[in-house]
């Protein structure tokens, strides 16, 4: 079977919750060493990798005392916890032998890089990951928001959506076992059947700039590798031709 990628260039996108496993909060440390070894797997095709991550995992931990809090306030700790999962995620490619780069929205010089395009560029082209920490560095706006900006902003060829269902389903696949998976969709029809693909914001932002996404399962084996082969892995969402 062909080995040769799809894609040079990818912006991965992972919630912070994906991170937890089966915990009710924080950082699970077999499941982070899944994750990590899968975009191992990528890099060594020689595909150059973005990754965004959320920080669902350790504010659900503080989500309590958050209620009520000012939104910009509740969300700038948001971002903090990017940065948490980020240097996790650093931490756990360094282990395996990959080189990855922490690079920050908000300024944190002690422990992350500020965010510079240029700079990170630079880095996918040399191989390394690159992770964006911190969202966009404003509030109001979520980790898929920032996803779509930093795959317009690195060129990418694909923003590929991690998740905990294997594609994009007619109906939720849980609650409704005849739900068939959509092998690929318009971002229109999506739009239209309300699939709740990714936030309003950041998808709006992909279709505008043509940016295809392709949803798929982080937990199913080798999925990811699959998805950057061309095979038929999760549902591609994409500008009609």
């Amino acid at each position: 079977m062909s080995q040769v990628p799809a894609f040079k260039r990818i912006l991965l996108k992972l919630s912070g919750e994906a991170l937890m496993g089966d915990d009710s909060y924080g950082i699970n440390r077999a499941t982070i060493e899944q994750i990590v070894q899968q975009i191992k797997e990528v890099s060594e095709l020689g595909v150059q990798i973005g990754v965004v991550i959320g920080g669902g995992n350790i504010f659900r931990g503080v989500a309590p005392a958050a209620a009520g809090m000012d939104r910009a306030t509740a969300d700038y700790m948001g971002m903090m916890a990017t940065v948490m999962n980020a240097l996790a995620l650093k931490d756990a490619m360094t282990r395996v032998g990959m080189v990855a780069r922490v690079q920050s929205a908000l300024t944190m010089q002690q422990i992350a890089e500020p965010y510079v395009r240029g700079k990170a560029m630079q880095y996918l082209e040399e191989g390394k990951v690159v992770i964006f920490a911190a969202g966009t560095g404003n509030p109001f706006f979520t980790t898929d928001t920032a996803a779509a900006l930093r795959g317009m902003e690195m060129n990418v060829d694909i923003m590929l959506k991690a998740t905990k269902v294997d594609g994009v389903y007619t109906d939720d696949p849980k609650k409704n076992p005849s739900a068939t998976r959509y092998t690929t969709l318009t971002f229109d029809e999506a739009i239209s059947r309300n699939l709740k693909v990714m936030d309003a914001t950041a998808f709006a932002l992909c279709r505008d700039q043509h940016l295809n996404i392709k949803v798929f399962s982080i937990f199913k084996e080798g999925a990811l590798k699959r998805v950057v082969l061309g095979e038929d892995e999760g549902t591609l969402v994409h500008c009609q031709a």
